[in-house]
């Protein structure tokens, strides 16, 4: 049965659900392998620079914004389709397994045909033909995670978060080992390959290993998970039909195209201007700007991957809730998985907000900082309004409400395309056209999180409480006037002044009451029995 909503928040530690007890312990696995992906991202992209060069990694930046649209349209629309079809599977979760891998292999490969057949069409947008020849590469990468999603919701489904968390561990470790390694390795032995291709050895090698690294996850995928049975027959119970999945699942791929389309059309479009205003030094030079921009943007979506790991958790138990619960539930779920959202994504967004030029130091060095803090500082804002639209996104879709998150998306975009195209061609060259892309991107994706949020009331009956959402806001203000005078750190100090900002933003919602003492203690019990298993 059921608690009330207005139950005392001291009495959830001992008279919660069996299931959200469970979905908690698996939220401390699926959060800790999220922060283990965030780490060794970071170490990829600060190792980057230094193993092929700045311009190698800002060309590298554009071709990543381009493919990685079509794999996480693919991946993150495999994982839930396949996560909701498991759920829903009863005594067939196998049957359903191999139903649904058929449909993404077929997906993965016209996506992966598309993605090919559109590289020249970006390297002639981009103004930038040194592109091309990796963006064909990474058709492989492309395909082999469009297999691979899959056997992560099913994971997902089957509510197996612990082995779920291993796989992205995995992932994240040979993705950055192989990256870095066949980066250098073609840097320093691949300089005829690459010129025969018509690009640069580092970004040839380093979508090289990615490959690989894709490859080699996917082997282990599945060892842990196999292919699934084959159904009993056409009328097996829970065993998806083709058209009614394939129904269900184009419109959350086209949601989550325009959410990645979000996450890259800003780097996009700054590409092509700053390729077009670029110096005697031409390409070169673009792609160190570039570059520079994608360092902001390392950081900038520090809130919106660690709440990706929340809306893992909240999207199978919402869409379980619908249909087994009723609204009462529903809102309340969504209601505590917002407010939890909303004070991750304000932790983290204070500490970018506090340390902008600190923290690009710590990654990639004194001269990118130079150029690239204050322009992180504006776009921290945007995206950390991103994250929380991606929250919200993910809801409507669990409510089966995946035309409404598409058409705010799709609204996000066209605002944040216009802007772009409207400001940065009006800037200078460098840093000009940097801060005019974090200011469009900025203003696209804060009235973007204001349709998102008035959607999900109007459907869920709920999101983040005002009062959490005001004192969150109250620090991420203070923290951004802070930034503005706040002096660069020293790559020793950076961590301990982070942990500093943490523990600050941590006292101030306890002081305020955001925080109690019943929530310490059921993060504290989670953990303890997470520990003892």
């Amino acid at each position: 049965m059921t608690a009330p909503a207005h139950r005392p928040a001291g009495d959830e530690t001992s008279e919660a659900p069996q299931e959200t007890r469970n979905a908690a312990r698996g939220g401390v696995a699926v959060l800790g392998a999220k922060v283990f992906f965030i780490a060794t991202g970071l170490l990829q992209q600060a190792l980057l620079p230094r193993a092929v060069g700045l311009a190698d990694y800002g060309a590298l930046s554009r071709v990543l914004a381009v493919s990685n649209v079509f794999n996480n349209v693919v991946v993150a629309s495999s994982t839930q389709g396949v996560s909701r079809a498991v759920a829903a599977a009863g005594a067939n979760p196998l049957e359903t397994l191999r139903a649904t891998l058929r449909i993404h292999a077929g997906v993965a490969l016209a996506a992966g045909l598309l993605l090919g057949l559109s590289a020249p069409f970006v390297a002639h947008f981009e103004h930038a033909p040194e592109v091309l020849a990796p963006l064909l590469v990474m058709t492989g990468v492309l395909v082999v995670y469009g297999v691979y999603a899959p056997l992560v919701g099913y994971l997902n489904g089957r509510g197996l978060f612990s082995r779920q968390a291993a796989l992205d561990v995995v992932a994240a470790t040979l993705r950055t080992t192989l990256i870095l390694t066949l980066g250098t390795l073609f840097t320093r032995r691949g300089g005829a390959l690459a010129h025969a291709l018509g690009t640069s050895p580092g970004v040839l090698g380093a979508t090289v290993g990615m490959v690989v690294a894709a490859v080699g996850v996917i082997l282990v995928a599945l060892r842990w998970t196999g292919t699934g049975s084959a159904s009993h027959g056409v009328g097996s119970e829970g065993v998806p039909r083709l058209r009614v999945y394939l129904a269900l699942l184009w419109p959350v791929m086209l949601a989550q195209l325009f959410t990645n389309g979000l996450m890259q059309a800003d780097i996009l479009v700054l590409g092509r201007y700053l390729s077009l205003a670029a110096p005697a030094t031409g390409a070169q030079s673009a792609n160190e700007w570039v570059a520079v921009y994608r360092a902001c943007q390392l950081f900038a979506f520090l809130p919106y991957q660690m709440l990706f790991s929340v809306s893992q958790i909240l999207f199978p138990m919402v869409a379980r809730a619908r249909v087994e619960d009723g609204d009462a539930r529903v809102a309340e779920l969504v209601r505590r998985g917002c407010r939890i959202g909303a004070i991750v994504c304000g932790m983290l967004v204070v500490v970018v907000l506090v340390l902008p030029g600190s923290l690009i130091n710590f990654a990639y060095g004194g001269e990118v900082a130079f150029r690239g803090a204050e322009t992180l500082r504006i776009l921290a804002l945007g995206q950390a309004a991103f994250a929380m639209l991606g929250l919200a996104t993910t809801i409507l879709v669990s409510l089966g409400r995946a035309r409404d998150a598409m058409k705010v998306t799709l609204s996000a975009l066209c605002l944040l395309g216009a802007a772009c195209v409207v400001m940065i061609p009006r800037a200078t060259f460098g840093a000009g056209q940097l801060h005019a892309t974090a200011l469009a991107t900025t203003t696209a994706l804060v009235l973007a999180l204001a349709l998102g949020v008035q959607r999900v009331r109007r459907v869920a009956g709920a999101f983040v409480p005002w009062r959490t959402a005001l004192r969150v806001a109250a620090c991420v203000a203070c923290a951004f006037v802070l930034g503005g005078v706040m002096p660069r750190v020293s790559e020793l100090l950076t961590p301990v002044a982070a942990g500093a900002v943490v523990l600050a933003y941590l006292v101030i919602l306890f002081v305020t009451g955001e925080l109690s003492k019943s929530d310490v203690a059921l993060v504290t019990s989670v953990i303890a029995r997470r520990t003892k298993r």
